[in-house]
């Protein structure tokens, strides 16, 4: 049986964090904990279940991340968010695939999305696969703070088994996340100089809605699945008037 190390960041994860150390105990080989400073009772949470948690600030999501995976003892890495948990038949599924020669370095996963009790089908959310099962000497992040690419050297392969997605507990929780993400995204434009046009973005905003909602049949999920394509249009022209702000902010200032 080849080993297999789990990795998980956390930040104030205390309603989340035992069911997705529980879905991954006793299968895992080890389980390994990188808090950014957490305010409520993760750090002892985590401690019941997990093999080594350490606590690190997270200043850039990808040299985050990077650091997370090369405390891992195993070759092989599964990276999973504390609000995610491991489906028994993902384990089982893991356990065949590697059990034999691959020549794969990673393999991409399915996740199963919800919001609130609700496990969202269409719109791009499902199967919507992430490479989360990979060999460490072979992947990394971009290191940048918002939305980092992955890079893998090799081939990738394509798991069918789910990780159970609880990320968004009810639509406050899902609107406060597009309000944290737009700030980032902008923060990220502006750092890196990228001309920005506002027409780009009314079309950007119109064109993520409609492939959202008609062409990734987002319809099929009704309100929710409205909901849905209308944040992914919004967020393109929100993260633009962010954006906007801080130039005119810092055009003001000096």
């Amino acid at each position: 049986m080849v080993k297999v190390s789990v990795v998980v960041l956390t930040k104030n994860e205390e309603n989340n964090i035992r069911e997705c150390l529980a879905s991954v105990k006793g299968w895992a080989d080890e389980i390994i904990i990188i808090d950014d400073e957490s305010t409520d009772n993760t750090i002892k949470l985590a401690g019941e279940l997990a093999d080594k948690v350490i606590e690190r600030k997270m200043e850039i999501e990808g040299v985050h991340r990077n650091f997370a995976y090369s405390l891992a003892r195993n070759q092989w890495v599964l990276s999973l968010d504390a609000d995610e948990q491991m489906s028994p038949e993902l384990k089982t599924e893991i356990d065949d695939v590697l059990r034999k020669e691959t020549k794969f370095t990673g393999f991409s996963i399915p996740l199963r999305n919800f919001i609130g009790s609700y496990w969202v089908r269409h719109g791009g959310w499902y199967p919507a696969g992430k490479l989360r099962l990979f060999r460490k000497d072979k992947f990394k992040y971009e290191e940048v703070k918002v939305h980092p690419r992955v890079f893998l050297e090799g081939e990738c392969g394509h798991l069918t088994k789910d990780i159970i997605h609880k990320g968004y507990p009810d639509f406050e929780h899902f609107l406060a996340s597009l309000n944290r993400q737009t700030t980032w995204e902008a923060q990220k434009w502006h750092g890196q100089n990228k001309p920005m046009r506002l027409g780009r973005f009314i079309w950007r905003t119109v064109d993520r809605f409609v492939r959202s909602y008609f062409v990734k049949k987002g319809y099929k999920d009704g309100l929710i699945g409205f909901l849905i394509a209308f944040n992914a249009g919004l967020y393109q022209f929100i993260s633009y008037l962010k954006y906007r702000e801080i130039i005119f902010n810092k055009k003001f200032k000096k």
